[in-house]
């Protein structure tokens, strides 16, 4: 059995498209018909770009070897052009043809992949959500609003979420990390009050940050979200600067979490070697693949770290998210979009299950999922976006800022 051929989709989310502006699917077939399908979460460049460094990828390193040589094939790709680095596109691309291989591997055995990594560690997997307006409220009011949150946050948790995350703080921006403004502060606490209030200890609050902040800034908002317990402070300051998230996390009442915009075991083992993080968020579109992540889980078990695999993506990442999180002992949770996401559930046929709050483990061979082509087809991405974009403008210190969801309408 070797790899033969290789197509990739770029799907573009109908409205509102949480999830991002599009995803980047990758479909494997081998010289003997068997089928397997895995996603890129890696957006440095355009879409076009990007088919690009993924085909390049793939015939370069992948084209006609054994799916099973995966540690062969990473190391081929991590040492391309005498690098021996993390490089997050080289990485991404390789990540979601490395979890189409998985699911080959699966299937030829005719076992789910979490079988191939250890077994079943957990039965079920503990689910957070983004908090999303519901029904009737306005955007872009409803992310600078404490009482529209708490709104959402309670009927999240009518549903069965026990963890929520939110970020109140403002917009991520291309500046370096800032201090932040005295009413991001104040809207932040408001937005923590708020969501305990209506949730009580039904929930955690999970604060997100998107890496903005200087060293003392992500300390002071630390300081001041910490009477409302939150399971985790994440991404304080950006990611490129280790030795300065430790100080936060050496000061803050709150755990850090910290991984959505690292690859490899080698950035992630770094945060581990420093005390940056206590929780870490690979996404697995992008930190090498299923097996580095599962590596990375190894490492932060010794460190009595927690693994909570991050997803602002498509569904076959969720995927492989959970057949991870089923196989590993320090699983915290994995996020998910809303129950699932209905584009995202229709995606892939409705073939994984979420129930009250967790995510199912799946039985069927391979990612355990049945991707819609024909679906697929119908919604490609047209727009010259990227899948996330910071906005250019610094933190305001006399308007509102604002952060607009993961896939604000560009202006211009």
């Amino acid at each position: 059995m070797h790899l033969q051929d290789l197509e990739i989709f770029v799907v573009s989310p109908p409205a509102p498209g949480w999830g991002g502006r599009y995803w980047i699917f990758v479909k494997l077939t081998t010289d003997d018909g068997v089928v397997g399908w895995g996603e890129v979460y890696a957006a440095a460049v355009g879409p076009n770009a990007m088919r690009a460094v993924i085909e390049d990828v793939f015939a370069r390193h992948m084209l006609g070897e054994n799916p099973e040589n995966i540690e062969l094939m990473f190391r081929r790709a991590y040492s391309a052009g005498f690098t021996q680095r993390p490089d997050p596109t080289v990485m991404g691309a390789f990540s979601g043809l490395e979890i189409a291989c998985w699911d080959i591997l699966g299937k030829t055995r005719d076992r789910p992949v979490w079988a191939l990594l250890g077994g079943k560690m957990n039965e079920k997997l503990r689910s957070y959500t983004y908090l999303y307006p519901d029904p009737g409220h306005p955007l872009p009011a409803f992310w600078t609003s404490p009482d529209m949150a708490a709104e959402a946050a309670a009927t999240r948790v009518a549903q069965g979420f026990t963890a929520l995350k939110f970020d109140p703080a403002g917009p991520y921006t291309i500046h370096s990390g800032h201090m932040p403004a005295m009413r991001d502060i104040t809207r932040s606490v408001a937005f923590c009050a708020a969501i305990r209030e209506a949730v009580g200890d039904k929930a955690d609050l999970l604060f997100g940050t998107h890496g903005q902040f200087t060293t003392g800034g992500a300390i002071r908002l630390a300081q001041a979200i910490a009477p409302y317990s939150p399971l985790w402070f994440e991404e304080p300051i950006p990611p490129d600067n280790i030795a300065e998230m430790a100080k936060v996390a050496r000061a803050s009442p709150v755990p850090v979490a910290t991984g959505e915009r690292l690859t490899t075991k080698a950035e992630f083992a770094d945060v581990l070697r420093q005390g940056a993080a206590s929780i870490l968020q690979p996404a697995l579109g992008r930190v090498g693949g299923i097996w580095e992540a599962k590596k990375i889980a190894a490492i932060a078990e010794v460190h009595n770290a927690l693994i909570a695999p991050h997803l602002y993506a498509g569904p076959i990442e969720w995927a492989a998210n959970i057949h991870l999180g089923t196989s590993i002992p320090n699983l915290l949770m994995v996020e998910t979009i809303e129950r699932g996401g209905h584009f995202h559930l229709a995606l892939i046929g409705n073939t994984l299950r979420w129930e009250d709050g967790f995510v199912i483990a799946p039985d069927a061979p391979g990612l355990g999922i049945e991707p819609d082509e024909t679906l697929m087809r119908a919604h490609p991405y047209s727009g010259d976006g990227l899948h996330l974009e910071p906005q250019e403008a610094p933190c305001s210190y006399t308007d509102e800022n604002c952060f607009e969801g993961g896939a604000p309408v560009r202006k211009r």
